[in-house]
This record gives structure tokens, sequence and C-alpha cells, in this order.
């Protein structure tokens, strides 16, 4: 019998969330990838501030690291008219990137004559 409850608890707890995925995607506010899912609230924020933002949702900041990631991203500029902060930065050498962590980044889809160092790369 407790095999049975847990198996219905659990198909109920994926119902509702399928719905409140499916709410939050119609407001255009999710979006997913490769079994990651990308989040935004629309509201504009310093860099620091969509940091800290990103970690009480228990998540990170969006840091891409395939086409597919890319565009996961680039559908909120698009929908939101706005830019996306990344979580990489420039490392020590001129021109090389690497994630907040410290390794480096693999992939980079950048606009020509980009990163030009004036925070809109």
């Amino acid at each position: 019998v407790a095999d049975d409850e847990t198996g219905d608890i659990s198909r109920q707890l994926e119902r509702r969330i399928s719905r409140l995925e499916g709410v939050l995607r119609l407001e255009k506010t999710i979006t997913e990838y490769g079994g990651k899912i990308f989040a935004t609230s629309g509201k504009k924020a310093d860099f620091n501030t969509t940091l800290q933002k990103c970690k009480e949702a228990g998540g990170s900041i969006a840091a891409p690291r395939n086409p597919g990631e890319n565009d996961a991203i680039q559908y909120f500029v698009n929908t939101f008219n706005t830019y996306a902060y990344l979580g990489i930065k420039e490392s020590l050498i001129p021109g090389k990137f690497q994630f907040l962590d410290g390794t480096e980044v693999g992939y980079t889809n950048w606009h020509s004559n980009e990163p030009s160092g004036k925070g809109e790369e």
C-alpha cells in the first residue's frame, strides 16, 4: 500500500509541476534545453543583483556551453528586447574568457567585432 501511495503522490507532483511549467512557458518566463531550465523575471537588474537572484532561486546565471543553450538565452533577449548577462568573464589574458568558476570557455558565438570590451558583447 505504501508503494501505491508514493506512486500516487509522485504522479500528482509531476502533473502539478507540468501545469506550473506550462503557465511559465505561456508567460515566456522559462524555456528549456538539454534538460536545463532557463528562466527570467523579465526585469532589468545589474549583474550582481542578477547573480544573487539566480542563487536565491537555486540556480546560477546562464552560461551557454553549446548552440542550443545559446539559443535558449537568445529566446529571452528576443522576447524582452533586451540584453542578457552571462556567467562568463574575461580572463587575465585579454580576449580569452572563462566561466565564473574559472574554467575555460570552450564555446563562443560572438557578433562580428566582438567582444569589444564596451559591455555590449
